[in-house]
């Protein structure tokens, strides 16, 4: 079981590839995985049925006591037929539906491999914690495929509605799973079933998760997003919204409601809300015009159905339900798939547009009929099966004084009637001859007649509602498990004198009367209500409103929010921070004052006494300095001056990264500056001086007092005390600083690569307007390159760059790309020749402090920052297309790629049962090179090294090149080259 939910994680990276080589025929590569799934689900029926319930796992999260669990009882097992074989089905159907068509196909049949795979994990998993984690990939999968059309509006929205409202039951359920696991004390779904808890926090608890099950299985007051969802693609609705994602909730439902349905909050909210979802449903679908949105509401009324079958907690009930659950996946989803042949065929699902289509398809009218028969509970299918036994059940619970049962029999009885009134509507629309408004027959909607193949999976669905119905008898003793946890009756209430089970026929008891008037009246109330169905209504408003209400009022809510703190002043916005930083710290401070214990030294080194003055004069004329450009480098010296204490206390990779760190930054600054006034004030002046300078000291004060207390706090023996031994035995190196950085400390390097990555994307996001794709490697491709220039020398001309004539007198030769693109008086000839003998230099030099770092000062940081200074060159000597020449690939391949090392790293280890980021050591002896070492600690380097590459990179491209080219648009000469 693990190894194919391996599978399914794997199986959908490869699909958009192969998709794209042979068409929708990858649908039938796709079907074979949750097939092969049915299959080993099936070889595992007998020991299912023995109670020798199959159980894999495999610990996860030893800490937390999470594993991946799979564990495959009844229900489990029922489940995942569904999700699989309906799955595979749905999948084949998709070869037809899709056929023809490929935008976007390859990435919509991954997505839905990829949820059938999490479906498959959600239904067999025993952990609580893993079942959550799932839960929300469904919902974030569903967005994906309910937006499949993304062009059009309503998809995006539909989608959208969705993710937010599943998304939002499931945190809520995930508050009840941390509740309910603290107090079962394990997470294990099968071990907290056996312990059984009561009280008032697993009460509480079950109320969350309901809110996450009703949300997921689109009940009432969540029942809105399920019809919007109909957007999505026909598969999409057969397979998510019939078979497999809203069971999701039904699934929870079923797995507590043996043990928990006798918990006070239970049956209130399952009962009425199922209740009055199934009315609400019913009459919604009678409204409807389109095919598929009749089903939909009627697959909101019959999911309200489930709800309270399933979620009574008895033994009868529990067995109908199992028979009513696979009784609506085939007969819901071979419906969906009907509709979905239609709506493909004439390009229309509105029962107005369609007449006369029966006589022309008798094959689908047929399976169509069966279907809709297994729905209302017509004999010989399973959905009569299914019916019967839960008003069987429900009767022997008001027979018995239960007063939820009463709730439960005349919900489930008006319920009948309303879906056998709209499964006539959904035949009689899709199927029958019409008559327009004068009492003529409408005229016959051709049909042209579709591939046999796109009829397979809805006949076969049919075919099955009816074969389990006749072998209802033999489909007893496998769902008989799963009913036998759940009490005979409800606690105090009079157990039935029979033995529930399933059978085609029982005699002609007052369940099966009950049965049959609710079809009769079904049928009486679509005959009647045929022509105003329209004007009914249960509410004066829908749901839908009620969303769009509250997402207004979020947004409004926002705005006022938004206006009332975000005043657009960033000295506000830092003012506000220092305040807070001083009023909190200071608070500590002062309630902590007796146990001060200050142990202050005049200085440590003899440096301190040099750069501690410079520092502070520099500090202090960088607060009356006047010029932007002035003022950032007076605040450079402090963090030079930091250079010099690292550099004389014993930190020299430290004080090698600050100087680089110092000088890019610098360069950063200079880029910006470029494009805002230079003096200080110009635009807006300075207030509140007073105020400023009071509270530049309180910080300074406060910041002075936390490092003295802070650093004569400590009571125990620091841990960094150990590090030169652990870089040395764990990491294999010498430079304390590089090992903890890529091995020791390897999480929080991590970490600090992920805050560099979504700087680089905010400093790209805030200049590039239109696009992010990176296309100053295409601007230097007609440029003539190194051979042609060592040919031929190039001289700058008024026409653009030509090779020099032989009488040319003495005109300047381009020793760099981008020079040629440069006007002569912005250029530097010394420059360009610097920077065209020092560049390669200086990547070796950068190459050299990466794979040096792990003994020697260093290290991927250091080098990365080394190799971005040599790019800063090349832009400074040679405009946005030197830098285009120098690095003609994009920043985020290189980020992407550097994230995707030191993520490798971390989880390479796992394969082999380590922990994360575990490094491993080599040594070897080779002819005339010697004694190699490596340490696989260095990919992860390399990956901090690409990282910080590029971030200079995207910063040089964003502040540099693109605003380059924006002052060269509105200058509108196409031979502008501005230099930084």
């Amino acid at each position: 079981m693990l190894a194919l939910l391996g599978a399914f994680a794997l199986l959908p990276l490869l699909l958009p590839w192969l998709v794209a080589r042979i068409g929708a025929r990858a649908f039938y590569v796709a079907a074979a995985l949750p097939l092969v799934a049915f299959a080993h689900t099936l070889w595992l029926t007998p020991a299912v049925q023995s109670g020798d319930v199959p159980f894999e796992a495999y610990d996860w999260i030893p800490a937390l006591g999470v594993q991946l669990s799979m564990r495959m009882d009844t229900l489990s097992w029922l489940l995942t037929l569904i999700v699989t074989g309906v799955g595979a089905l749905v999948l084949v159907y998709c070869r037809w539906y899709f056929r023809g068509k490929s935008e976007g196909v390859g990435q919509f049949s991954a997505v839905l491999l990829g949820f059938a795979g999490a479906m498959y994990g959600l239904v067999l998993t025993d952990d609580l914690v893993v079942l959550v984690m799932l839960w929300e990939i469904t919902s974030i999968l569903s967005y994906l495929l309910i937006g499949f059309y993304h062009r059009r509006a309503g998809s995006r929205r539909a989608a959208l509605q969705a993710l937010l409202v599943t998304t939002l039951g499931g945190l809520v359920m995930l508050i009840g799973v941390v509740l309910l696991v603290v107090e079962a004390g394990t997470s294990s779904i099968s071990a907290i079933l056996d312990l059984a808890p009561t009280g008032s926090v697993v009460d509480a608890a079950l109320i969350l998760l309901l809110v996450g099950a009703l949300s997921k299985s689109a009940i009432f007051p969540f029942h809105f997003w399920l019809p919007g969802a109909m957007a999505a693609p026909t598969p999409v609705s057969a397979y998510l919204h019939a078979a497999a994602m809203v069971k999701a909730g039904i699934y929870l439902i079923a797995r507590l409601a043996p043990v928990f349905a006798i918990a006070e909050p239970w049956r209130p909210i399952v009962i009425s809300l199922g209740v009055f979802t199934m009315l609400l449903g019913g009459v919604q679908a009678l409204r409807e015009a389109d095919l598929k949105r009749i089903l939909a509401f009627g697959t909101v009324s019959q999911l309200g159905l489930l709800t309270v079958v399933l979620g009574y907690g008895t033994q009868a009930a529990a067995l109908a339900g199992l028979a009513l659950l696979l009784g609506h996946a085939l007969f819901k989803s071979a419906l969906f798939l009907v509709v979905g042949v239609i709506d493909r065929q004439l390009s229309t699902r509105d029962i107005g547009d369609l007449s006369g289509v029966g006589r022309q398809a008798p094959v689908m009218a047929v399976l169509s009929f069966v279907a809709v028969a297994s729905m209302v509970g017509l004999i010989p299918t399973l959905g009569f099966v299914g019916k019967e036994g839960a008003l069987a059940a429900l009767l022997a619970e008001t027979e018995g004084g239960s007063p939820w049962g009463l709730v439960a029999l005349l919900g489930v009885v008006l319920g009948s009637v309303l879906t056998a009134a709209y499964g006539c509507r959904f035949l009689w629309g899709a199927f029958w001859t019409k008559k327009d408004a004068s009492g003529a027959r409408m005229p016959r909607t051709e049909w042209p007649d579709p591939p046999i193949g796109f009829l397979a999976s809805p006949v076969l669905l049919a075919a099955l509602t009816v074969a389990a119905g006749i072998g209802a008898s033999a489909l007893d003793p496998l769902l008989q498990p799963y009913a036998e946890t759940a009490p005979a009756a409800t606690p105090g209430v009079a157990a039935p004198d029979y033995a529930a089970h399933l059978a085609l026929w029982h005699g002609f008891e007052p369940a099966l009367w009950i049965s049959l008037a609710s079809i009769a009246l079904g049928i009486g109330v679509f005959v009647l209500t045929r022509g105003w169905t329209a004007r009914m209504r249960i509410l004066p408003f829908t749901a839908t409103d009620v969303y769009n209400g509250v997402l207004r009022g979020v947004a409004r809510l926002s705005v006022a929010t938004t206006t009332t703190t975000q005043r657009g002043s960033l000295p506000l916005y830092v003012g506000t921070v220092f305040i807070v930083f001083v009023a909190a710290e200071g608070t500590a401070l002062i309630a902590g004052w007796g146990s001060w214990d200050a142990r202050l030294d005049l200085f440590q080194t003899p440096m301190q006494l040099v750069a501690a003055p410079i520092m502070i004069v520099a500090g202090l004329i960088a607060v009356r300095a006047r010029k932007r450009y002035t003022g950032v480098v007076l605040v450079s010296v402090t963090g030079l001056g930091m250079v010099l204490l690292f550099a004389t206390s014993g930190a020299p990779d430290l004080a090698l990264t600050q100087i680089l760190v110092e000088t890019v930054t610098l360069v950063a600054f200079a880029l910006v500056l470029r494009r805002i006034p230079a003096r200080l004030g110009e635009h807006n002046a300075s207030v509140w001086p007073v105020a400023r300078a009071v509270l530049a000291v309180a910080v300074g004060a406060t910041m002075a007092a936390i490092a003295v207390v802070a650093t004569s706090a400590r009571i125990t023996t620091p841990v960094s005390e150990r590090f030169p031994d652990l870089a040395y035995e764990l990491g294999h190196g010498k430079n304390v600083v590089n090992v903890a950085l890529v091995d020791l400390r390897g999480w929080d390097t991590m970490g600090e690569l992920s805050v560099l990555i979504l700087a680089a994307t905010g400093v790209a996001s805030l200049v590039f307007v239109t696009h992010r794709s990176d296309t100053l490697s295409a601007f230097t491709k007609p440029l003539p390159r190194a051979a042609a220039r060592n040919r031929r020398p190039l001289v700058e001309t008024d026409d653009g760059v030509r090779p020099r004539t032989e009488g040319g007198g003495s005109q300047r030769q381009a020793w760099l790309v981008g020079g040629q693109r440069v006007k002569p008086e912005n250029r530097s000839i010394l420059l360009e020749v610097i920077v065209r003998i020092l560049f390669h230099t200086i990547m070796v030099v950068s190459l050299y402090l990466l794979f040096a770092g792990h003994n020697l000062p260093g290290g991927g940081f250091a080098g990365g920052l080394v190799a971005g200074m040599a790019l800063v060159m090349r832009y400074v000597a040679g405009g946005r297309y030197e830098l285009g020449a120098a690095a003609p690939t994009d920043a985020g391949r290189l980020l992407g790629v550097g994230m995707s090392l030191a993520v490798a790293c971390a989880v390479v280890p796992l394969l082999f049962g380590l922990a994360p980021l575990t490094s491993a050591f080599f040594e070897l002896e080779l002819p005339v090179i010697g004694h190699i070492e490596f340490v696989t600690s260095t990919i992860f380097d390399i990956g901090v090294y690409l990282v910080v590459i590029g971030l200079v990179l995207d910063v040089l491209r964003s502040l540099g090149a693109e605003v380059d080219r924006q002052a060269q648009a509105l200058v509108g000469d196409p031979r502008t080259g501005v230099r930084a």
